[in-house]
């Protein structure tokens, strides 16, 4: 347990565990990821990875994670029956030296079978005791801002258990700072695209780094254009946090740290490069197709990616192998161009035009993808029967409340049995 008594000391000039939550199934790629990073050992979490590391690592992960959803730094832990517990526990944080009375704060809390009857009254309880030790100190109290916090606050609460973090991310890693202010969030009427770190995870869970060696990458249904954005970016070695701000930049504890901060960010714009690999795009529609390429644009890749409005069922492979990525459509972007649709979620468990749909697309695979390999993200667990094809890997993952199977199909000739002798297509 972290110590109880405050401890006036500059924070940032000591290792801490710091904890980074990730989707659902994320957690090993997650930890490797940390590892490749940082040079340091991580420990897979329930939810996360820990890594210990100091304020550097801490603005390095943000920099450069594409998993995490946030870099959280611990203050304080210990058990707790009631809100009041939780009180007395947050008086003990030297939050001093974390805010002053002209800054801003504000607390979220993630629960998981707490006693608590109202997180709420949680909330107003850590932020009581922030107001009441720095107006201890100084006379005066911080306010709370929601939106724009200079110190946002998580609070965990288990069922008898309490950890307090200063995250020290802001806004959810996933948000890479290109999106559309402007309902960019949105690629198919009425849905949210794929998170970032989602389309990172699945690209993580295929072995795809964006290397030369890995061959050239695939999504003929991109939608907004993520996964292969995410996939240009590794392969122009662009790191995911260079376009957007952090939280840590207003964080007393880390103003000390903020030239070695801007070292680190040029250091990451000057390690930029040209394509390793070809990253190839594109939907049925030629708005979606569009929206994709003004996506790219703000990413900084559009040169990286060739976007081509196709139908999936009759798009060619660009190459004579390669990796197809896909988080499969349906609704609007599963019809034909020029057809209609009224498919919805609800009707993606097999019937209708969804199953047609797969059966086609598994066909024409298999007369015109042999050699590739195929990874699929799916709510669906009976997609390989509706592809008629077996998968070589499930890999569970979460889609943000959904569970779903991220499926790999080696592609092969004909019927999908193991590769025998070259087949012309």
């Amino acid at each position: 347990m972290l110590s109880r008594d405050r401890d006036v000391s500059d924070p940032s000039t000591r290792e801490v565990e710091l904890f980074l939550p990730a989707a659902g199934g994320a957690e090993d790629l997650l930890a490797a990821e940390i590892t490749r990073i940082t040079g340091r050992p991580a420990e897979v979490a329930r939810g996360g990875a820990w890594v210990r590391g100091d304020a550097l690592v801490a603005m390095q992960l943000n920099l450069q994670s594409r998993l995490a959803q946030r870099v959280l730094w611990p203050l304080i832990e210990g058990p707790y029956r009631d809100e009041h517990d939780l009180y007395d526990l947050a008086c003990h944080v030297a939050w001093s030296t974390w805010i002053t009375p002209a800054q801003t704060l504000r607390v979220d809390v993630n629960a998981q079978r707490s006693p608590l009857r109202s997180l709420n009254f949680a909330v107003l309880r850590i932020k009581d005791a922030v107001c009441d030790v720095v107006r201890e100190s100084t006379g005066e109290r911080p306010s709370v801002d929601t939106h724009r916090p200079d110190l946002p606050l998580m609070l965990y609460v288990g069922p008898d258990h309490a950890t307090l973090y200063a995250d020290t991310t802001g806004e959810a890693l996933f948000k890479r700072g290109w999106r559309d202010a402007q309902g960019g969030r949105r690629d198919v009427k009425g849905e949210a695209p794929l998170k970032e770190t989602l389309a990172a995870a699945m690209l993580a869970a295929a072995g795809w780094q964006g290397r030369a060696e890995d061959g050239p990458l695939l999504d003929p249904c991109c939608g907004a254009g993520t996964i292969a954005i995410e996939a240009a970016q590794l392969a122009c070695g662009i790191a995911p946090g260079l376009q957007r701000p952090f939280a840590f930049e207003r964080m007393m504890p880390f103003r000390a740290h903020l030239p070695a901060w801007h070292a680190m960010k040029q250091a990451a714009r000057n390690g930029v490069h040209p394509p390793a690999v070809p990253v190839y795009a594109g939907d049925v529609s030629f708005r979606l197709t569009d929206f994709a390429t003004r996506n790219a644009e703000r990413a900084g890749v559009a040169h990286a990616i060739e976007f081509k409005t196709a139908d999936a069922l009759q798009r060619m492979p660009p190459s004579g192998a390669g990796t197809l990525v896909m988080n499969p459509p349906y609704g609007e972007r599963m019809a034909p161009k020029g057809a209609g649709s009224t498919t919805s979620r609800e009707g993606f468990e097999g019937s209708g035009s969804s199953a047609d749909f797969f059966g086609s697309l598994a066909a024409h695979w298999k007369r015109n993808y042999p050699g590739w390999t195929a990874w699929l993200l799916s709510p669906d667990m009976k997609l390989p029967t509706l592809m008629r094809l077996k998968e070589s890997r499930r890999v569970p993952m979460w889609n943000g409340p959904i569970e779903c199977r991220l499926f790999r199909f080696d592609l092969v000739a004909g019927a999908n049995r193991p590769p025998g002798p070259a087949v012309s297509a």
